[in-house]
C-alpha cells in the first residue's frame, strides 16, 4: 500500500459565496467520511492563503525570513489529503472524487516508498 497526496489547487481571490462555501463542505465532509469507511485516511487539512506563509531559506550560511507569498501563480496549495491507496489507480479515483466535492483541480502524486500496514 503507498501513499498519496490529494493537493487541492486553490485559485486566489475571494472565497465563494457562503452557500457555495457550505454546500463544499458538506461534500468534503461526506468525502472524508468515505475515505474513513474504505480505510484510506489518514490525514486531511486546509491551509490558510499565500498571504498568511513565511518562508525560511537557507542562504550563504545564514537564514533569511521572507513574509507573505515568495511567488504569484495563477493557483496555490490551498490544502491536502493524505490517503492509502494499493495503486494510482485507485488514488486517481479518489482524486476525482476530491474534485467533485471541491469543485477545484486536484493533484495527485505519490510519496516515495512504501506505507506500513498496521
Amino acid at each position: 500500500m503507498k501513499y498519496y497526496l490529494l493537493s487541492v489547487m486553490q485559485p486566489p481571490g475571494e472565497p465563494p459565496a457562503p452557500e457555495i462555501l457550505k454546500e463544499i463542505m458538506h461534500n468534503l465532509d461526506v468525502f472524508h467520511a468515505e475515505l474513513r469507511e474504505a480505510g484510506a485516511w489518514v490525514f486531511a487539512g486546509g491551509l490558510h492563503g499565500p498571504e498568511a506563509a513565511t518562508v525560511v531559506r537557507a542562504k550563504d550560511g545564514d537564514v533569511l525570513v521572507t513574509d507573505g507569498p515568495y511567488t504569484e501563480s495563477k493557483e496555490y496549495l490551498g490544502g491536502i489529503c493524505l490517503i492509502k491507496a494499493p495503486d494510482l489507480d485507485a488514488a486517481l479515483a479518489w482524486g476525482r472524487k476530491a474534485t467533485v466535492a471541491t469543485t477545484l483541480p486536484i493533484e495527485v502524486r505519490p510519496f516515495m516508498g512504501e506505507a506500513e500496514d498496521g
